[in-house]
C-alpha cells in the first residue's frame, strides 16, 4: 500500500522551493501527496528560524500532531529547515514523539531517515555542518504550474547583526550557470510561464567562481529561453547592487521591472550597528538608477522597526527615506530577539511599546505611498499572469486575480467577448484598471484579452511540473541543453507561516 505524505512549509520562498525538493524526493521513493482530509503516513514540518515565536509554534504544532500520531499507528512526524538545523536534538528531547530531525545542509537524507527510523522503531537525528547535496541535483514537485522557484545560490556571506540565516545555512555557494539554464529550460518545458532566481544575495552570485558580472549575464542568458515570459528575482543586497544588472533588467524584454530591494532602515546610524554595508544615499541612489531605466519599476523593500538602539531621531530617518523612495510596498518587522545573533546581546533594547507605536506610524505612511502610487495606475491597461489564491474575497466578488509585470496583484472581472470557454490560472489576459488600493488594484472591466497557455491547460487537468535533478557543472553562459521532465498530479500541501 503506498504511503502518503504533505508538508507544511513555514517561513521565506528558500523554505518553500526547499519543500518542493523535499517533495520531489519522496515521491521518487514512492509516497503519493496526501489528498485533503486524507491523515498522511508522513507530515513534514519544514521550519523557519527567522519569525518572532517560531520556537513556539513549531512545538505547538507538534502537540497537535502528538493525537493524530496516536490515533495513526505507524504515521511519522519528521521536522527540517532551519529551526531542526538549530535546535538539533533538543526537538526529540521536547517532543519524543518526533521521528526523524534533519537540517538544512542535508534535505536529501529525509527518505533514508524515514525508513531507517521505521526499521529501527527510534528517532533519528541528522544535522550535517556543511552542504552534502547542493538541492538542485535533487528531483521537485513544483508547486505552480504556471510559476517557478530557481535557486541560484545558497548560503549567505553576509553577517548582518539581526540575521541567523548564515549560521544556519553556511558560506554562499552558487550553481553554475548552464545549470540554472537547464533547470529554467525543464520549467518552461512543462508550461511554467515565469521563473523568479532565487538567492539570500542574488546580485553577489558568481563570486565563487570569480564573476562579478555573473548575474547581469544569467539575466541576460534567461531572456533567449523560448516561452519564458517573465523573469524575477530576489534578493539583492544594496551594497553589491551594481549598473550592470540595471542595464540587464532594462533590456531583457522578458525580465520583469520589478524590484525587491531590502533597506532594513534609514538612519546610518542603525544600518552600521546592523553590519549593512551602504548607507540611506547610496541606497536612493540606486533607485534614482533603477527609475531612470526603468520608469516604470515597481520597488518594494523590507524594513526593521526598534533595532537595538534605535532612537527617535533614527526613526525619523527611516521614514524620510521612506517618503523619498517611493515603495509601491514594504515588508515591515518589529525587531525580535533571536538567539544566537550579535543583536540579541546589544544594549539598548527597545520597549515593545515604543516600537509598537512607530511600526504603526511606519505602515500609516507606507499604505499611504502605496495608495497614492497605485491610484497612478488607474485606466491603464496592464497583462496579468492569471493566479490562484490570490484573491481572498473572489468567490464572493465572482472576480479573479492576476500578477501585473510589475508584481503587483490585480483583482479583474473575468468576462467579455474575447474570453476563449473560460479564463483559468496560468492564462494571460490584458484588462484595463479602474480602481486603486494600498495593497492592489481592480479592473471591473471586460478583459482586453485573453491567451490560453499549456499552463492554464495543466492546473485544469490538475497536473503540477516535476522536475528532475539538475548538475551539468556547465561554467558558462549560453544555451541550456533540453531537459526531460515528466509531470504530476496533485494540490499542494500548504503553506503555513511561523
Amino acid at each position: 500500500m503506498t504511503r502518503t505524505y504533505a508538508i507544511r512549509t513555514f517561513g521565506c520562498q528558500m523554505n518553500v522551493h526547499d519543500s518542493e525538493r523535499l517533495a520531489g524526493q519522496l515521491e521518487d521513493a514512492g509516497y503519493a501527496l496526501a489528498t485533503d482530509g486524507e491523515d498522511p503516513d508522513v507530515v513534514v514540518l519544514n521550519t523557519c528560524a527567522v519569525r518572532e515565536n517560531a520556537d513556539n509554534k513549531l512545538y505547538g504544532h507538534l502537540g497537535h500532531l502528538r493525537a493524530a500520531k496516536t490515533s495513526k499507528p505507524g504515521m511519522q512526524i519528521a521536522v527540517g529547515g532551519c529551526l531542526a538545523q538549530k535546535d538539533r536534538g533538543e526537538i526529540v528531547k521536547r517532543a519524543p514523539w518526533v521521528d526523524v530531525v534533519f537540517g538544512t545542509h542535508n534535505i536529501s537524507s529525509l527518505p533514508v531517515l524515514l525508513e531507517r527510523a521505521r526499521h529501527n522503531a527510534e528517532a533519528q537525528v541528522e544535522i550535517l555542518e556543511s552542504l552534502e547535496t547542493f538541492p538542485s541535483t535533487l528531483p521537485a514537485r513544483r508547486e505552480s504550474a504556471y510559476s517557478g522557484w530557481v535557486s541560484i545560490s545558497v548560503g549567505c556571506n553576509n553577517t548582518c547583526t539581526f540575521c541567523i540565516v548564515p549560521s544556519l545555512r553556511g558560506k554562499e555557494r552558487d550553481r553554475r550557470p548552464g545549470e540554472i539554464l537547464a533547470e529554467v529550460e525543464a520549467l518552461v518545458a512543462e508550461g511554467v510561464l515565469e521563473v523568479t532566481l532565487l538567492g539570500q544575495n542574488v546580485n553577489s552570485y558568481g563570486v565563487e567562481f570569480g564573476d562579478r558580472h555573473a548575474f547581469g549575464k544569467l539575466l541576460r542568458a534567461c531572456g533567449s529561453v523560448e516561452g519564458l515570459e517573465r523573469v524575477r528575482f530576489t534578493s539583492p543586497h544594496p551594497a553589491a547592487f551594481t549598473d550592470d544588472v540595471i542595464d540587464a533588467m532594462a533590456e531583457t524584454p522578458n525580465v520583469c521591472h520589478q524590484l525587491h530591494m531590502p533597506l532594513q532602515s534609514g538612519s546610518d546610524r542603525v544600518l552600521k550597528a546592523m553590519r549593512r554595508s551602504y548607507r540611506s544615499t547610496r541606497f536612493l541612489s540606486i533607485l534614482d538608477r533603477v527609475r531612470a531605466a526603468m520608469p516604470d519599476a515597481a520597488i518594494t523593500t523590507d524594513i526593521i522597526v526598534g533595532f537595538p538602539g534605535e532612537t527617535e531621531e533614527d526613526f525619523e530617518q527611516t521614514l524620510q527615506v521612506v517618503r523619498q523612495a517611493r515603495f509601491s510596498s514594504a515588508f515591515t518587522f518589529q525587531y525580535s530577539q533571536r538567539p544566537g545573533t550579535p543583536a540579541a546581546d546589544m544594549p539598548g533594547q527597545v520597549p515593545k511599546e515604543v516600537v509598537q507605536e512607530r511600526y504603526d506610524r511606519l505602515v500609516e505612511l507606507q499604505n499611504d505611498i502605496a495608495w497614492q502610487e497605485n491610484k497612478k495606475l488607474v485606466g491603464n491597461t496592464v497583462e496579468l499572469l492569471v493566479a490562484a489564491g490570490e484573491g481572498r474575497k473572489d468567490a464572493e466578488t465572482h472576480r479573479m486575480s492576476g500578477r501585473a509585470r510589475d508584481g503587483r496583484l490585480v483583482h479583474f472581472t473575468p468576462s467579455g467577448s474575447v474570453v476563449d470557454r473560460e479564463i483559468r490560472p496560468g492564462d494571460v489576459v490584458e484588462t484595463t484598471i479602474t480602481y486603486a488600493a494600498p495593497h492592489h488594484l481592480v479592473a471591473d472591466g471586460d478583459v482586453l484579452s485573453h491567451r490560453r497557455t499549456k499552463a492554464g491547460d495543466n492546473v485544469e487537468a490538475g497536473l503540477r511540473p516535476k522536475t528532475k535533478g539538475v548538475s551539468l557543472g556547465l561554467p558558462s553562459f549560453g544555451a541550456a541543453p533540453k531537459a526531460s521532465v515528466g509531470a504530476a498530479a496533485g494540490a499542494d500541501a500548504g503553506g503555513c507561516s511561523l
